[in-house]
């Protein structure tokens, strides 16, 4: 120790020393972040597989297509992308796939003999009305025949019912024979229906009364032969005889009054013009 100068008091220097442990074996847990991302992935792969083998080739293309990245794939090909306006201008014609909820920069073509939808149908059931009350304009039979005449717009083309009712009878009771005032009512129709393009199908029905021996005599037969006989008028009245597809006779089957199958309103004849 060394020895302290006569006369001074001074303290004893303290010396302190800092040591570090530092535990072996220890590395962090960065590895088990890691080990979970490897078995997560492990687990998503094998499903996969196991999807791929639990599918029919339909089902799969139906997944592929579900994900398929059409709407990233619209934005880049539409005006406007990759970068600003990738070198295209605002008044550009736009390449989207669908214009629908677009102000409508593409024109559309329709060809002359292209089918049409619920539009065209009312626009034909209208002028086949304008036809017929130019015809019976100055009849007033026909007038009050017109009662029997319903125009429907169908997914195929136009069905015009020629309706019996309590007052009214298209043919004489249980035969095929035309009243006159049937005939007078098939002129106009054929008038009407004459420049109209398209097929024409004949639909016989009746009601639903049956026949004392219907062996002999019986719905079917006579709603087939009602239905060529008004094919038969159609032709004499100026249709071509080569617009007829069909000629159909459907009995009681299609009634319509379907609560009151005697109704004699299911007793008519539809003609059918395919558009």
């Amino acid at each position: 120790m060394a020895s302290t100068p006569a006369g001074r008091n001074d303290p004893v220097p303290i010396i302190v020393k800092k040591v570090t442990v530092v535990a072996a074996g220890h590395h962090g847990g960065a590895w088990k972040v890691a080990y979970a991302d490897f078995v997560t992935a492990m687990m998503a792969f094998f499903l996969l597989l196991w999807l791929l083998g639990a599918t029919t080739e339909d089902q799969r293309k139906g997944l592929a297509d579900y994900f398929t990245p059409t709407l990233v794939k619209t934005k880049e090909q539409s005006a406007g992308a990759d970068g600003v306006l990738g070198g295209s201008s605002l008044v550009d014609v736009d390449n989207y796939p669908h214009a629908a909820g677009q102000t409508g920069t593409k024109t559309l073509t329709v060809p002359r003999d292209a089918t049409g939808g619920p539009k065209e149908g009312a626009a034909t059931i209208k002028r086949i009305r304008e036809r017929v009350s130019d015809a019976i304009a100055e009849e007033e039979r026909l007038k009050r025949l017109m009662r029997q005449v319903r125009m429907i717009d169908t997914t195929t083309g136009i069905r015009i019912d020629l309706v019996d009712d309590a007052n009214f009878s298209m043919f004489s009771l249980g035969t095929t024979v035309l009243t006159s005032d049937a005939r007078a009512l098939l002129d106009v129709v054929a008038e009407a229906i004459s420049p109209e393009g398209g097929k024409i199908t004949v639909r016989g029905h009746t009601d639903a009364l049956r026949y004392r021996d219907p062996s002999r005599v019986n719905n079917w037969s006579l709603s087939a032969g009602r239905a060529e006989a008004t094919r038969q008028t159609l032709i004499r009245e100026g249709i071509a005889f080569n617009r007829f597809r069909r000629i159909e006779g459907v009995a009681d089957t299609e009634p319509l009054i379907a609560d009151d199958p005697a109704d004699p309103r299911n007793r008519r004849i539809s003609i059918s013009l395919e558009r």
